[in-house]
């Protein structure tokens, strides 16, 4: 009898191949549609009913990526005071960041030594706080006039930069 009762005490619940059925169902199953339940519980809350405000939403999608601008290379190339004036007095006016004023020989000096190239260069690429002038509103020629300009006034004795030669078309 004590044979008995051991084997009865280990058995567990599942005791007919149809409640292994039931169980394995139950186990695999039921997690599955709780996990979808929540799933749907979570992303449902508060959403805006869709064509609410449909112009916004279309112009959000459409909107532009990118921008292609041509520019009219025959147009006649501005002074170097012109782009001094547009491009560079708002800094070396004042002498903002540590930038050499216009005029002030004194600061221009050490950077006039240098060369033109060098300090033209510099401004198409930039320097320390001043962010590369090139591919903005002026042409390379035309940041080359106003760092003659700039120079000039300072002191320097640099050639003003013709325009390109037209290429000859065949």
């Amino acid at each position: 009898m004590s044979e008995h009762s051991q084997e009865e005490a280990h058995t567990g619940p599942i005791k007919t191949p149809k409640q292994l059925l039931w169980y394995s169902i139950l186990a695999f199953v039921l997690p599955v549609f709780v996990i979808i339940g929540l799933v749907y519980f979570v992303s449902s809350d508060n959403k805006k009913a869709p064509g609410s405000n449909m112009e916004q939403s279309v112009a959000q999608r459409i909107q532009k990526v990118g921008l292609v601008e041509v520019r009219d290379a025959n147009r006649p190339l501005k002074s170097g005071a012109e782009v001094y004036q547009a491009q560079c007095a708002a800094c070396h006016a004042i002498g903002a960041a540590g930038s050499p004023k216009f005029a002030d020989a004194a600061a221009w000096a050490p950077r006039i030594k240098t060369g033109f190239e060098s300090l033209w260069n510099s401004a198409l690429k930039g320097k320390g706080a001043m962010a590369g002038q090139a591919g903005g509103d002026h042409t390379d020629i035309e940041i080359a006039r106003a760092v003659v300009h700039m120079t000039n006034a300072a002191g320097a004795k640099f050639p003003e930069p013709k325009a390109p030669a037209a290429e000859a078309k065949p």
